[in-house]
C-alpha cells in the first residue's frame, strides 16, 4: 500500500469536498487528511479550517460541531440533497503541510520500532511504551543539535532599546544577521570586548553587597556596564575612554596586526543571560534582523518529526539506548547496537548534508584552477 493518504486536493488545495445525495443519509462529514482538523475551546479564533455550504461560511456551534476530524452539520447549517459542502484548512495550517512527505512523525517512529524490534523472539522481548518514548524524545534532541535540519529561523526589527528576546524554543544560536534594502544578509558577530553580568548587586561604602529585610543581595535595576555599552558613539572619534583608542597618535593606522572580530562594520551582539535577550550595539536601531537558532525537537507537537533519512539512525538509537540500560545484557550485544546507531547516524549526516557536485563544480569554476566536467 502507498504512504500518500491524501488526494491532490487536500494536499494541494486543502480542502475536501462532499455533495449531499439524495435521499440525505448523514449531515457528518469526515475529513481525511493528514492535518488534524484544530478548533480552540470556547471558539474558533485558532482554528486550522473553516466549513463551507454552497460557498457560505458556516458558524462553529451555531450550524456545525467537530469531533476530532468530523464535521456534524446541526441548526441553520443542515443540508439538503444536492448542497456542497467543503472543509477547508487555513492557509497557514495549508503552509504548515506542503513538504511534510519529507517527515515522519516521532508517534510513527515508536510504532515502527515496537512493531519491528520489540516481542517474542525478537531482541527485546518486552518494553515499555514510554521508555521508548523517552528514548525517541532524547534521540530528537540530540539529533536536532547536530544532525537533522532543525535551523529555526525569525524575522525581528531592533527596538531603540537595543534588545530582543530569546525565542521560546530557543537552544543555541546559529547566525544572526542584518538585511539591507536588496534583502541581502549581513552576519552580526558577537563581541568579547563587553559582556552582560548576571548579577547586579548594590555594595556599601566598603564594597560589601547589601541585604534586604530577608537577607537577599539588594540589586540595581539596570547594568552600568549595558548602559555605557549602549551608549557609545559609532563615530571613531578616538576620546582615550573608547576601547577602540590607539593610545598613540603616531600610530593611528600603522599598528601591527588587526583584531578580525572587529575588522567589521556589520556591528556586534552579546547574550545577556540575565534578561534573556540578545543585546546589540547601538548602529543597528531599527535594523531588520533575521535571527536562526537551533531547538531541540520538542517544543511543539509540529516539531516532532524526523526526516525519513534520518529514520533508520534513530530506530538504531532507540535499540541502543533501551539495551544498554537494561540488566543481564551480554555486553558484545551493547556494542554491536552501539557500534550500528553509529554508522547509521554518519549515513544520516551524509544524507541530510545535501552535496551536489553540479553546485559544488559551479563555485569552484571561480577558483584558480579549472574543474573539468
Amino acid at each position: 500500500m502507498g504512504l500518500l493518504t491524501e488526494t491532490n486536493a487536500q494536499y494541494y488545495s486543502g480542502q475536501q469536498v462532499f455533495t449531499q445525495p439524495n435521499p440525505v443519509v448523514t449531515q457528518v462529514f469526515n475529513w481525511t487528511g493528514d492535518t488534524d482538523l484544530v478548533v480552540a475551546l470556547g471558539g474558533v479564533s485558532n482554528a486550522n479550517f473553516k466549513v463551507l455550504k454552497n460557498n457560505n461560511e458556516l458558524t462553529y456551534t451555531t450550524e456545525y460541531n467537530v469531533t476530532g476530524n468530523s464535521i456534524t452539520l446541526v441548526g441553520t447549517g443542515v443540508s439538503v440533497p444536492g448542497d456542497i459542502i467543503e472543509i477547508k484548512l487555513l492557509q497557514f495550517a495549508l503552509d504548515n503541510n506542503y513538504g511534510s512527505y519529507e517527515y515522519i512523525k516521532l508517534d510513527d517512529i515508536i510504532n515502527n520500532f515496537i512493531v519491528a524490534y520489540v516481542g517474542s523472539g525478537k531482541l527485546i522481548p518486552s518494553a515499555k511504551r514510554t521508555d521508548i518514548m523517552f528514548h525517541a524524545k532524547r534521540g530528537l534532541q540530540e539529533f536536532s543539535y547536530d544532525t537533522l535540519k532543525s535551523i529555526k529561523s525569525q524575522e525581528l526589527t531592533i527596538p531603540p532599546s537595543l534588545s530582543i528576546i530569546i525565542p521560546q524554543d530557543y537552544v543555541n544560536y546559529v547566525k544572526c544577521s542584518w538585511i539591507d534594502d536588496a534583502g541581502a544578509k549581513h552576519i552580526i558577530y558577537p563581541t568579547r570586548v563587553t559582556s552582560n553580568p548576571t548579577s547586579l548587586p548594590i555594595q556599601d561604602e566598603d564594597g560589601v553587597p547589601t541585604q534586604d529585610g530577608q537577607g537577599e543581595n539588594t540589586l540595581f535595576q539596570q547594568s552600568k556596564t549595558e548602559n555605557r555599552w549602549s551608549s557609545q558613539s559609532d563615530v571613531n572619534n578616538w576620546s582615550p575612554n573608547d576601547y577602540r583608542h590607539p593610545f598613540n597618535d603616531g600610530l593611528v593606522g600603522k599598528r601591527y596586526g588587526i583584531q578580525p572580530e572587529e575588522a567589521q562594520v556589520n556591528g556586534k551582539f552579546t547574550i545577556n543571560e540575565r534578561t534573556g535577550s540578545f543585546s546589540f550595539s547601538s548602529d543597528l536601531a531599527g535594523r531588520l534582523i533575521i535571527l536562526e537558532y537551533v531547538s531541540d525537537g520538542l517544543a511543539v507537537d509540529l516539531d516532532m518529526k524526523l526526516p525519513k533519512m534520518a529514520e533508520q539512525a534513530m530506530y538504531m538509537h532507540i535499540a541502543y539506548s533501551v539495551l544498554s540500560g537494561r540488566a543481564n545484557v551480554p555486553e558484545y550485544i551493547v556494542n554491536r547496537f552501539k557500534r550500528d546507531r553509529s554508522s547509521a547516524l554518519r549515513n544520516a549526516k551524509i544524507r541530510l548534508s545535501n552535496i551536489k557536485i553540479e553546485e559544488i563544480a559551479q563555485v569552484m569554476r571561480n577558483k584558480s584552477k579549472w574543474i573539468k566536467h
